[in-house]
């Protein structure tokens, strides 16, 4: 029986986003691909976004399946999610592997992030975004899904959920990936999370921005 892999996406973003990704891993792995709350259709939550909440959604979802401590890859917000379920359920958790995480928090971090985030910016400036993240959202409100990351964003810039500190303890093995074109992500941040895991290795993808779009899957599957 293959290895069970579950993939988690980004913020704003949903799991269709890695179903290419998936079919190419189809055939090494057992995947599974996983809605956020409040994305790709799935209904919101009653509480904020939160990292400790998708984190016991991801968990849940493992223990709902009998996924036996499964390899979670996660793309930018859903490497921070599952380094959190690391930390905190590790009994869940075989392997980590993040692409494109953004590791580093503070309050001019969470700032810049969500100015990005503005949704009147947003239709009048790139109203082809706007209309894919409708697509992506519905039923839900696409503009409520910015507004609910930002507020997530900004709650990370006042207290990060994972500090440096944090990463000495989390012993699974982890493989921490950045594109070297990647504008959001610094290699300063993927290295300092590297050397503080106990059982990690590090890897840059050539070419690669940070959308998750234009990560190749043939190099992705050779570095897994």
């Amino acid at each position: 029986m293959n290895t069970p892999l579950l993939l988690l996406h980004g913020a704003i973003g949903a799991s269709s986003q890695l179903k290419l990704l998936a079919t190419a891993l189809a055939g090494n792995y057992d995947v599974h691909l996983l809605d956020f709350p409040g994305h790709g259709g799935r209904n919101m939550p009653d509480v904020p976004f939160s990292i400790a909440h998708f984190a016991s959604v991801v968990a849940d979802y493992i223990r709902q399946y009998q996924l036996q401590q499964p390899v979670i890859f996660g793309y930018s917000m859903g490497g921070y999610v599952a380094m959190y379920l690391a930390k905190y359920q590790p009994s869940l958790v075989g392997k980590v592997i993040t692409v494109g995480t953004k590791f580093h928090w503070d309050e001019d971090t969470a700032a810049k992030e969500t100015k990005k985030l503005d949704p009147s910016v947003i239709s009048v400036k790139v109203p082809a975004f706007a209309s894919s993240l409708e697509q992506l959202h519905r039923p839900n409100d696409w503009q409520e899904v910015l507004h609910r990351t930002g507020q997530m964003m900004n709650e990370m810039g006042r207290d990060n959920p994972l500090k440096l500190s944090d990463y000495s303890s989390i012993s699974v093995p982890c493989l921490l990936l950045l594109g070297d074109r990647d504008k959001m992500v610094t290699l300063e941040e993927t290295v300092a999370v590297y050397k503080a895991l106990p059982d990690a290795r590090l890897g840059v993808l050539p070419g690669t921005g940070h959308a998750v779009e234009g990560v190749d899957a043939e190099v992705l599957l050779r570095m897994l």
